[in-house]
């Protein structure tokens, strides 16, 4: 295990009948591993499982509670419902260890495990043949969420899972929520991709966000439009550029713009899942027969195998991507790739972004899909991955355990955790809890990502030198300090000196 996991377990360890093996995900605050039953005497559970580690019996305050309401609604909508369409939890634990405090008082979850994730498949595989049987499944899915009176809430790639016969299950149910007359209430957090306009601003109660059963429709009409075009229906480069796009969009001067590769027969689905209003949007039941009579078939099909088998390395991929989803269940996206026996796949890992970033001059290996879809996430032109690479080696040297409590700075890109707080998202929604050390680079580097975009385009055009060295100055001060200076301050001289000469190291020839 090459980054620290949120929540560290032992291969070997035993909680209730199951014995922790690989790793397979971590987030900020949980950690997933698959899991082994040990003994006979428990045949009513399966022999392996994805075990999700949420340390309830640590940390602050106020994140505790909010990591117990996350696990309240997982749990409670896991005992209640139990459809062919929806992952299923076998049992949940509470590990009981005092000799170890990172795991004493932890909720484990016992969930079924899958093969991969639909948003694994599509970075192998943009696309799949088995699309429209596949988004008729996770249609059948909502289906039967809505008919039990509860809405998903955070419906996306990474929470629809692939099981090994190919069938598709709906899974990360932290913000569900059961339907109280025409709306429940979730936490105010949400994909923006896939999050309908009227929920992108929309008000934060006590008890949290409302939300209706078409806020899940949108959602749908989006994923369905990746899945059968592999791009977005709203136009943009990052998320927040298409955040703007559905907010134009609702407000009536912008329109939708379906990509030409979208299938006739799905058009007007996708179009009917994205009115601009909940009210004129398409009732789950309607959008049920109307998927199924697009994908030919009056009942959902079994998908065909759509993942290689597990040695090669999509599967790797894949496997490591899905498990349950379960940290993107804590606000956070899944970063660590394990390969089978829980060591990165190194192949894999070294060409990835290698013509943007070069793999042979120390950036370890395990950031650099952190560091490239950070830069990529912004799309400013001076936000790049050797920019973010060369912050990071001049703040810690790529330490991810760098503790410096007399200026409050943790972590691999020395961030305070009261301003991380402000940047650990990628809606613009400061975090409700301000983050507690140790600070992983799976937070901490996207972080850095739009930290950056929102400086670059604030720096005065005229200021003179290279405007990737000058980001740089304004991340270690602020970037009215760099425009009143008229450049770099003085006294940052020496920082940026450093990182000028790693970005000559870490770019490509061709890109220096």
């Amino acid at each position: 295990m090459t980054e620290p996991y949120a929540v560290p377990v032992p291969r070997g360890y035993r909680v209730g009948v199951w014995e922790v093996r690989e790793p397979i995900a971590t987030g900020a605050f949980g950690s997933v591993y698959a899991g082994r039953r040990t003994g006979d005497d428990t045949p009513e559970l399966p022999r392996t499982a994805a075990l999700k580690f949420l340390p309830t019996g640590t940390g602050t305050p106020r994140q505790l509670a909010h990591l117990r309401e996350l696990i309240e609604r997982e749990v409670g909508l896991h005992r209640r419902l139990r459809r062919p369409r929806l992952i299923r939890m076998y049992e949940t634990l509470v590990v009981d260890d005092p000799a170890r405090p990172a795991l004493d008082g932890a909720t484990v979850l016992v969930l079924e495990r899958a093969e991969g994730s639909l948003s694994a498949l599509l970075a192998v595989s943009p696309r799949p043949d088995a699309g429209s049987a596949l988004l008729a499944q996770i249609c059948e899915g909502l289906a039967q969420l809505h008919r039990a009176g509860w809405v998903h809430g955070d419906l996306k790639p990474a929470n629809v899972l692939l099981m090994a016969d190919g069938s598709a299950r709906l899974a990360d149910f932290n913000m569900a929520a059961e339907l109280e007359g025409t709306h429940a209430y979730t936490p105010a957090f949400s994909t923006p991709d896939y999050t309908p306009p009227e929920l992108l601003w929309s008000e934060i109660g006590e008890r949290g966000r409302r939300i209706r059963p078409s806020a899940d429709v949108w959602a749908f009409g989006v994923l369905a439009h990746l899945v059968l075009t592999d791009s977005f229906p709203l136009s943009g480069a990052t998320p927040t550029a298409r955040r703007d796009a559905a907010a134009a969009y609702a407000r009536g001067t912008d329109e939708l713009r379906l990509s030409p590769e979208l299938p006739e027969a799905w058009r007007e689905i996708v179009r009917d899942c994205l009115a601009r209003t909940h009210g004129a949007r398409i009732t789950t039941e309607a959008l049920l027969r109307r998927v199924e009579t697009a994908a030919g078939t009056g009942r959902s099909p079994r998908l065909p195998r759509l993942l290689p088998r597990r040695r090669h390395r999509q599967a790797v991929i894949a496997s490591a991507a899905a498990a349950t989803a379960a940290v993107a269940a804590l606000g956070y996206g899944i970063s660590t790739w394990a390969a089978g026996d829980g060591t990165p796949d190194a192949k894999a890992t070294a060409a990835y972004g290698a013509s943007e970033l070069r793999t042979d001059q120390g950036v370890p290996a395990q950031y650099r899909r952190l560091i490239v879809d950070a830069a990529h996430a912004c799309g400013k032109p001076a936000v790049t991955p050797p920019l973010i690479a060369a912050i990071l080696k001049s703040e810690s040297n790529f330490d991810p355990d760098l503790s410096d409590p007399a200026n409050q700075e943790f972590g691999i890109a020395r961030w305070t955790p009261g301003v991380l707080r402000w940047w650990m998202r990628d809606d613009g929604i400061p975090a409700s809890a301000t983050p507690a050390p140790p600070l992983t680079p799976s937070v901490s580097i996207p972080a850095v990502g739009r930290y950056l975009c929102y400086i670059e385009p604030r720096l005065k055009a005229e200021l003179p030198g290279d405007k990737r060295v000058l980001v740089a100055a304004a991340y270690q001060s602020s970037y009215g300090k760099v425009n009143k200076a008229g450049g770099i301050p003085p006294q940052l001289g020496a920082f940026c000196s450093r990182v000028a000469h790693f970005l000559q190291e870490y770019a490509p020839p061709g890109r220096k």
